[in-house]
């Protein structure tokens, strides 16, 4: 337990029939009359949804311990993912879901960050951006390049995105894994 008067960002507090929010930003007002009060934007872990909230100066609120851990993506078994502590070895399964669209990204020997709480996985991280090889695209037309046109690639890892057309098959490309948008090209 803490108070609203120790809250931080970043922080997991447990609110609303044991559901879990990330302390986005909070800031503490003291009007010119009146008690006290925090107001906070808070992030719900598992669904991303953001609400803010106000707190009552010094009311209790429940934290939750959340495990933060870099692991690194290992295979896939079935439909579960496996990560493997770097640390430990330990090896982690984690279903789809939890993974989500982190998914699109992931190659063999990739480092994630895996947050769980009590056991339970909550989410998986990547890092803002990775680099992956266009498995699959069709060749620009001579003359193209000047439009800023763009074009679908298919990733190896089976994810397609939109790239330049000047973009060919078997180039390395840096991908924004939060929006799934090309940023450019990697010079090998």
């Amino acid at each position: 337990m803490a108070t609203t008067n120790d809250l931080k960002n970043g922080m997991v507090l447990k609110l609303d029939n044991d559901q879990l929010w990330s302390v986005v930003e909070f800031q503490h007002v003291k009007p010119g009359k009146g008690p006290a009060f925090v107001r906070t934007k808070l992030k719900n872990v598992l669904s991303g949804k953001t609400v803010d909230k106000t707190f009552n100066a010094g009311v209790k609120v429940e934290t939750a311990t959340v495990d933060r851990r870099d692991m690194q993506f290992s295979y896939m078994d079935g439909d579960y993912f496996v990560f493997m502590d770097m640390q430990t070895y330990d090896q982690l399964h984690v279903s789809r879901a939890a993974v989500g669209d982190s998914a699109n990204f992931l190659l063999e020997g990739f480092e994630a960050t895996v947050a769980t709480h009590e056991g339970e996985v909550l989410y998986v991280e990547l890092p803002a951006a990775v680099e992956l090889v266009i498995a699959e695209t069709e060749p620009g037309l001579q003359g193209d390049r000047s439009t800023g046109g763009t074009k679908p690639a298919k990733l190896e890892t089976g994810f397609t995105v939109q790239v330049p057309l000047f973009i060919t098959t078997g180039e390395k490309i840096k991908v924004d894994t939060r929006s799934g948008d090309y940023l450019s090209r990697v010079n090998s």
